[in-house]
């Protein structure tokens, strides 16, 4: 096309300010402010303005044609939140890819007091003088445990690069073959160790490390031994390891401390059969000098990385520049002590949601999932609806071989497949996540709070609707 019909194409473009003074988007104005949808009405003028120059008489006509709807879409789509509550009814109850640990109202309302105010994070109120964040949380947390100190950073790799950069930098690590591991999202030992400073002295192979590969490997340049507890994964079959004990006599012997990354935050015991599970305690009295785990797995409260252990170390830590980089803020705190008062209590079974979702027996679970069956038949009739036995998993990486017995609500849908049915429930409101398998739509309500089941309902009735519209 030549330049003047190009130019004659333009000609046919609005001005900004003849859209803005269009009554139809006064209120858009009204409600997002004027520089809101000022820089989304320059995109899409942007757009026609290239159809026009390239010589698309028809695109620029759409373009012109749909200004008005993309307008209003894309600004009021704009400004919702990204990060959305969903409901979970996989059955997956500590599931990173949903945000791990719900928690409790009690500590959600102790974030939103602290969030929204000033507090005394820092401040001493008893000689009005500046004070330790650390007495916040931390001291409940050294009672729970008997530790001799605690240091709290902002997830468990941060606690295991802290820990090896104080303890290891320029020396040795010694590392089971076995438990070099990847966890979620590329966190790998080697990597975090790199980082940290140290130097990695792998010991042992993949499936048999014994006590004496240990020994063998300490030499004046080894600075700590790390026992990494594997997460998602078993080797199982041709193994042997030394356990926590034997390991920690020899550290002992050799003067080196023995660092233990126990990763799931487990306080008290799971109910069978998840019960194998170790507890950061189990780890203390079995001679780990340092334990870190997270706070937002087993522990059931915020995202963190939790550190237990000697007094000497755990000083050590906070002394290390790289500790101020990886600490919490208040909201962290307040929530971690709140969910640590339940524990404290003995009642995050009853209060902790993660605990209170793990301790849920199969009969309890199939006479919700059946008693929303009845309802759901009733108003959605797309729906082929029916209970099943199943199996829910802990999450976390915590006993990834052991199910726990559930009851599943499976769903098949009259004309529409299981994929676009998920597809659905995904994008109602609140968006809700479920399982495939076999060809149906599995929900497992393990993991849906009972004041939810409402919204849950109305989800999947609407869901059933979208899916079959295509």
């Amino acid at each position: 096309m030549s330049a003047s019909s190009s130019a004659d194409l333009r000609r046919r473009l609005p001005s900004v300010d003849q859209v803005l003074q269009d009554p139809r988007f006064s209120g858009l104005v009204e409600r997002h402010g004027r520089g809101v949808v000022l820089r989304v009405l320059r995109r899409l003028l942007d757009t026609a303005r290239e159809r026009a120059a390239s010589g698309d008489e028809a695109g620029l006509q759409e373009a012109l044609d749909r200004l008005g709807g993309d307008l209003a879409d894309r600004v009021e789509r704009g400004r919702r939140p990204s990060l959305v509550r969903v409901l979970n009814a996989t059955g997956v109850v500590v599931h990173t890819n949903l945000g791990r640990a719900p928690l409790s109202p009690v500590a959600a309302a102790r974030v939103a007091e602290i969030a929204s105010s000033y507090s005394n994070l820092e401040y001493d109120l008893a000689v009005g003088e500046r004070g330790d964040r650390e007495a916040h949380a931390e001291a409940r947390l050294r009672d729970l445990l008997g530790a001799e100190g605690t240091v709290v950073v902002n997830n468990c790799a941060a606690a295991v690069l802290l820990a090896l950069n104080t303890l290891a930098e320029g020396r040795e690590v010694l590392v089971s073959r076995g438990e070099l591991v990847e966890i979620g999202g590329s966190f790998r030992i080697p990597e975090i160790l790199r980082k940290s400073g140290a130097r990695l002295r792998e010991v042992g192979t993949t499936n048999r490390t014994r006590l004496a590969d240990y020994r063998a490997a300490m030499g004046p340049e080894t600075a700590v031994i790390l026992r990494v507890h594997p997460s998602n994964f078993r080797i199982v079959g041709f193994t042997e390891a030394p356990d926590l004990a034997e390991l920690a006599e020899l550290a002992r012997s050799a003067g080196v401390p023995l660092v233990e990354d126990q990763g799931s935050g487990l306080l008290e015991p799971l109910p069978e059969p998840a019960h194998a599970e170790p507890t950061v305690s189990g780890s203390l009295r079995g001679g780990a000098d340092l334990v870190t785990f997270s706070g937002d797995k087993l522990l059931g409260g915020p995202q963190a990385g939790l550190v237990a252990g000697r007094r000497g170390a755990i000083e050590a830590m906070r002394r290390n520049p790289l500790y101020r980089a990886l600490r919490v803020d208040k909201m962290t705190l307040a929530a971690l002590d709140a969910v640590l008062l339940d524990h404290e209590a003995d009642a995050a079974a009853a209060r902790v949601p993660v605990r209170r979702m793990l301790a849920l027996g199969a009969e309890a679970v199939r006479a919700r999932a059946r008693a929303l069956a009845d309802v759901l038949a009733n108003g959605a009739p797309s729906l082929a609806i029916s209970v099943q036995d199943g199996e829910s998993a802990v999450g976390g990486g915590a006993v990834p071989t052991v199910g726990l017995p559930t009851a599943l609500l499976a769903l098949t849908h009259s004309s529409a497949g299981p994929d676009r049915l998920a597809a659905a429930l995904r994008a109602g409101e609140p968006p809700v996540i479920v399982r495939v398998a076999e060809d149906r739509v599995l929900v497992d309500l393990r993991t849906v709070e009972p004041a939810d089941e409402p919204a849950l309902l109305l989800a999947l009735r609407a869901a059933a609707e979208r899916a079959a519209r295509g």
